[in-house]
């Protein structure tokens, strides 16, 4: 992967952010009220980059502000076999397909592929494959019972070491979720330079006795 693909999705970012996405789901304001802001993917980008990661799982995609951002990651560090897993349900119905077109544009379809289910239909369906991640960002339904199943099945998907990034962790759905995993399996904070987001790494697997439960 050369410096011009990389050049060819920070280009791509950049008109994103600028112009907005050519298809909006709702009224104008959508996409700012949605998207992770630039500072945010950029900081999603340079831990991505730092850990070296060449697997990726992302729940939601929407008008891929993010996406784009993990695909830059993935180019940057230039692995044998970058691999981008996103997952959307929504993405040709409610978004349009308009995120994943702008991978497209930018070429990163070469490197990801979109499975338009829920992710807890997903998720079990890529570790029945045997699929292997390196890192995983999570900013799709933001319900806890949901947030809770994505974390579930991303524990055994991100292998030992590997991070796993929340997006509106201030939500108080998504950082309860999140506390379960912290206090009774391990999950350690990880910084990640940006106040909307959390990053954790994954320990060793292990099941704690139901015994030690800690109440979150």
């Amino acid at each position: 992967m050369g410096a011009d693909q990389v050049g060819a999705v920070r280009e791509v970012r950049r008109q994103l952010s600028l112009n907005g996405p050519p298809v909006l789901r709702d009224a104008p304001g959508d996409f700012g009220r949605i998207s992770v802001p630039v500072e945010s993917c950029d900081a999603l980008r340079d831990l991505l980059v730092a850990e070296r990661v060449s697997r990726v799982v992302e729940v939601g995609l929407a008008y891929a502000a993010s996406s784009l951002a993990i695909g830059e990651a993935l180019l940057t560090v230039g692995g044998d076999a970058p691999s981008h897993v996103v997952i959307d349900p929504f993405q040709e119905t409610a978004w349009s397909g308009v995120g994943w077109e702008q991978l497209r544009s930018a070429g990163l379809d070469r490197i990801a592929r979109l499975l338009v289910e829920p992710s807890s239909l997903a998720l079990p369906g890529l570790l029945a494959e045997g699929y292997v991640a390196d890192a995983a960002f999570v900013d799709g339904s933001h319900r806890f019972h949901e947030v809770f199943v994505d974390l579930y099945f991303l524990r055994k998907l991100v292998r030992p070491g590997g991070v796993i990034v929340l997006d509106d962790i201030r939500w108080p759905s998504v950082a309860t979720a999140v506390r379960y995993f912290e206090r009774d399996l391990g999950f350690e904070p990880v910084a990640v330079g940006s106040e909307r987001l959390a990053a954790y790494r994954v320990p060793e697997p292990f099941e704690p006795s139901f015994e030690s439960f800690q109440p979150f």
